[in-house]
């Protein structure tokens, strides 16, 4: 019920707006950009696709998708098989059976989790993807109310849409091809804002939940992790961004084909047919492919009509306004656009973030802000529409509220850091 309120007021909002500009503005123009309007047409002022281009980037994001699920799917189809995927929930079991308290002991399910994050974490997102997926079902079948999310797929994608990432490198490299001074200057505010959303997630969920997270076996594992990663940044801030770029290949491809080797050689150990184990994981990966569809049409439809109508240039006109007034610092709100569309597009929050370099240059206060948003959080709508959609969830219950409430932690932490780091 949220996700149908939320999707109607984008789509009236975006239309009101547009309407507005149309009659008493007398950009007469504006319907048929919102509607017709391509990004690669020279003659459009927005640079932005309409209703009938995003149906199209919608469906071929999903084909490109096919692929991908279908291969990592299917590895983990023998992962299965060869007990790789209860072994791994039982690794993490002792940590997960507190989070997510609902889940049996030994379940496939944690082992699908642990390697969504693993993924995430290192910013393999064509390999989250997949497994996320691959948890969201396995959820599902423990899942009572098949069209109410359960208590243990809020928390797995509150988690996962916090977006603990170790090291933003796209954000690095768009930085370097802008020629700033020193490209890699957000590393440490990005994966402390993304420590501190995951964190807030986490409390947001357990709180709603009645979680309690002073145990010592939660402590311990918070702890541990937060020790592997500050050696991995001890390491990486000694590096430059050429360095990092070719750290970050070696460790996050690196471990993508450890992974296939483990699995093949544990298939083959224990006897199990590799290649019909890998079809059959395949096919379910295509199918997924398919069935999410609609959902993301509809959800990037309802986003490119709220970015085409100019709500977002409303809403950052009226934040300066505001903070203006108070006679607060704003160069911050300079920034903000990135921090608002990375919600609903990773795509359109990367663009945001090269004009705001481009505008302000790179080594900007904003520009670095911009960079900060854009490398330490997930797009929000985005993974509602695709992990609900594929198990056909139709009640998200809280999960939007608290993914947002997170988000919000995520961009003050971000702007608090901001001014810490860069004045």
């Amino acid at each position: 019920m949220a996700l149908s309120r939320i999707w109607s007021a984008f789509i009236i909002v975006a239309i009101v707006v547009a309407s507005v500009k149309c009659f008493f503005f007398g950009q007469s123009d504006i319907f048929n950009w919102m509607v017709i309007g391509k990004a690669s047409d020279p003659a459009n002022p927005l640079k932005l696709d309409g209703i009938i281009e995003t149906c199209w980037v919608s469906v071929e994001l999903c084909l490109k998708l096919v692929g991908i699920l279908a291969l990592f799917i299917g590895l983990m189809s023998i992962a299965e098989k060869a007990g790789g995927i209860r072994l791994l929930s039982r690794i993490v079991g002792p940590f997960f059976s507190k989070l997510f308290p609902d889940i049996p002991k030994g379940h496939p399910s944690m082992g699908h989790m642990i390697m969504n994050f693993s993924a995430n974490l290192l910013g393999l997102d064509n390999a989250a993807t997949p497994f996320g997926l691959k948890a969201m079902e396995s959820l599902q079948e423990l899942n009572p109310s098949k069209d109410t999310a359960s208590n243990a797929q809020i928390m797995f994608l509150c988690l996962h849409a916090a977006g603990l990432n170790l090291i933003p490198v796209s954000v690095i490299a768009i930085r370097a091809s802008q020629n700033a001074s020193n490209p890699t200057d957000i590393f440490i505010p990005c994966l402390i804002v993304t420590f501190v959303g995951t964190i807030a997630a986490m409390l947001i969920v357990s709180f709603k939940q009645k979680i309690n997270l002073l145990q010592p076996v939660v402590i311990v594992w918070i702890l541990s992790l937060s020790f592997i990663i500050a050696l991995l940044v001890l390491y990486i801030v000694s590096l430059n961004a050429e360095g990092i770029k070719s750290f970050s290949g070696i460790l996050s491809n690196g471990l993508i084909l450890l992974v296939f080797l483990l699995i093949i050689l544990g298939a083959l150990y224990k006897k199990i047919d590799v290649f019909d184990a890998f079809i059959e994981g395949a096919k379910n990966g295509f199918e997924t492919a398919v069935k999410i569809i609609p959902y993301l049409v509809g959800m990037l439809v309802a986003i490119s009509m709220l970015r085409t109508s100019g709500t977002f240039d409303v809403i950052i006109g009226g934040i300066k306004d505001f903070f203006s007034f108070l006679g607060a610092d704003t160069r911050f709100v300079e920034g903000l656009p990135t921090a608002l569309i990375r919600p609903l597009s990773g795509g359109a929050a990367r663009g945001m973030m090269v004009s705001t370099m481009e505008t302000y240059g790179p080594d900007s206060f904003a520009s670095r802000l911009s960079g900060i948003f854009q490398g330490a959080s997930d797009t929000t709508f985005y993974v509602v529409a695709v992990y609900f959609g594929s198990v056909s969830i139709k009640n998200t219950r809280y999960a939007i509220g608290a993914m947002l409430l997170a988000d919000l932690v995520g961009v003050c932490t971000a702007i608090g850091l901001a001014y810490l780091f860069f004045g």
